[in-house]
């Protein structure tokens, strides 16, 4: 049986130490870069300024890491857009491609950087009359999961409250039409919901700037 001495146990003990260290400082490093490369498309901390592809800054953290790891799955549609900025400015690239190249302690360390900056509500044009009706229709449908008008982070469920509307409204395209799944929650409210009360509720998101 072998026997090890104090010093070769501290030896084994600092060389585990030093590991994790430089583990961590390599993972800083490549979190920062993987930002860098979702700001190409969602902005500088996650704040969008394109109006088809979310701002992502604010939302928490089990939100932003359950969207990736269901892109990863491909288990929601893979929406096709061209990069807005950056090296590959102009060429297209999908989520689920996105997601395919980050382990899941990436997409975690990902989802703690943008659950920790702020959300910047969009700046953009809405009809005040739909976003009255909106208002209504958020209070008694959806007001139990989304929050303080579809503003709460603390719900998990994504903040509506100053997204931008494009957006919004090719996402409850993908729920109408079945491409994508709702929750069970989401599922039966959503379905009481005509096209133009679907249209108030997102100029009622779009209102909140």
């Amino acid at each position: 049986m072998k026997t090890f001495s104090i010093y070769t146990l501290l030896v084994v003990s600092a060389l585990a130490v030093t590991a994790v260290l430089v583990t961590f400082d390599v993972s800083a490093a490549e979190v920062d870069k993987l930002v860098e490369e979702c700001s190409y498309c969602h902005g500088k901390d996650g704040a969008s300024s394109e109006p088809k592809i979310p701002t992502i800054g604010g939302a928490s953290e089990y939100f932003l890491s359950d969207a990736m790891l269901v892109y990863k799955d491909k288990a929601r549609p893979c929406v096709e857009v061209e990069y807005p900025a950056g090296p590959e400015k102009g060429s297209k690239t999908d989520m689920c491609k996105e997601a395919a190249k980050l382990s899941e302690d990436q997409i975690d360390e990902l989802a703690k950087f943008y659950s920790s900056k702020p959300f910047v509500r969009a700046k953009q044009d809405f009809d005040a009359a739909k976003a009255e009706k909106g208002q209504k229709i958020h209070e008694h449908h959806c007001e139990k999961c989304h929050g303080d008008g579809g503003s709460s982070k603390e719900d998990d469920a994504g903040i509506l409250a100053g997204q931008w509307m494009p957006y919004l409204e090719h996402t409850f395209k993908e729920y109408t039409s079945g491409e994508r799944d709702m929750p069970k929650k989401m599922k039966p409210k959503v379905e009481k919901l005509d096209a133009a009360e679907i249209d108030a509720l997102i100029n009622y998101y779009g209102s909140q700037q």
